[in-house]
């Protein structure tokens, strides 16, 4: 019994040693993952410095290159601007010295004129005597041009009034042309359509009645005076359209030609004639 006790207390004991080497093992890992952590940290700290660092100097420097860059361009600029400044310098200088060239010969042809000066002077006051003469002739240019710019105002007045009483007068003659068209039209559908149902109904008084040969030739040579008076109507009033279309077709020629000779474009209409009606339309 009392081995059996010992043995379970040996037991318990080993089992309690293990359980506290096993937590010492596992603070000892705990300790050593947070070290190592921290080390991980320190050096990447370290190396984002380092980085930092290298790449501030980097950046540095290519600014200071690019800086470097700018400034040779900006001089080389300089230099071409100086280069060209010192063509036109040249350039100048060369124009200088001909227009000194100039200037000097010119200083001869005075001096030369000079010698001439009385002369010179006596054809100054005839130049000045023209000018009078010819500052009155601008003026009674001016004078006939105001004129003419009134008389080319009333008449242009009297175009446009001329040109309204024109418009006024073919809209007038196209509106009684249209409006007799429409009698004409209408009275001759009437006639038309009453001549048909005359003829339907000497039909109908032909079938119904039994008439012998000569009371129908009669009745025949009646309605044939009949349709001949009628046609000659018809014929007539035919003829009296076409006149009027005519007279239309007339006018608006005449219309047009008064506009081309005032020199008023047929755009300004300000409608479209109807040329050459047709019956229908």
């Amino acid at each position: 019994e009392i081995e059996a006790k010992y043995i379970k207390k040996m037991q318990v004991l080993r089992d309690e040693l293990d359980l506290r080497r096993k937590t010492e093992i596992h603070e000892v890992e705990e300790r050593k993952n947070s070290h190592i952590s921290e080390l991980m940290r320190n050096h990447e700290k370290a190396f984002s410095d380092m980085k930092n660092y290298y790449n501030d100097i980097t950046v540095k420097n290519l600014t200071l290159i690019s800086l470097l860059k700018e400034q040779i361009e900006e001089m080389k600029k300089k230099e071409t601007k100086l280069e060209k400044e010192k063509a036109d310098a040249l350039l100048q200088n060369k124009q200088l010295k001909e227009t000194l060239q100039q200037a000097q010969e010119q200083v001869f042809e005075l001096q030369k004129k000079l010698a001439h000066y009385d002369k010179d002077k006596e054809a100054l006051m005839n130049t000045k005597a023209h000018l009078k003469v010819t500052q009155k002739e601008l003026k009674d240019l001016q004078w006939e041009h105001e004129v003419l710019e009134q008389r080319f105002s009333k008449v242009q007045a009297e175009r446009d009034e001329l040109y309204q009483k024109f418009t006024k007068a073919i809209k007038e003659v196209q509106q009684k042309t249209g409006f007799k068209n429409l009698l004409l039209e209408r009275k001759l559908k009437g006639l038309l359509s009453v001549l048909e149902k005359k003829e339907v109904e000497l039909n109908e008084v032909f079938a119904a009645s039994n008439l012998d040969a000569g009371a129908l030739s009669l009745v025949s040579q009646k309605l044939e005076d009949v349709l001949n008076s009628k046609n000659a109507t018809i014929k007539d009033l035919q003829f009296q359209l076409a006149r009027v279309c005519k007279a239309h077709d007339d006018m608006l020629q005449t219309f047009q030609a008064k506009l081309t000779s005032f020199g008023i474009p047929l755009d300004n209409l300000g409608f479209k004639p109807l040329a050459s009606p047709v019956l229908g339309q």
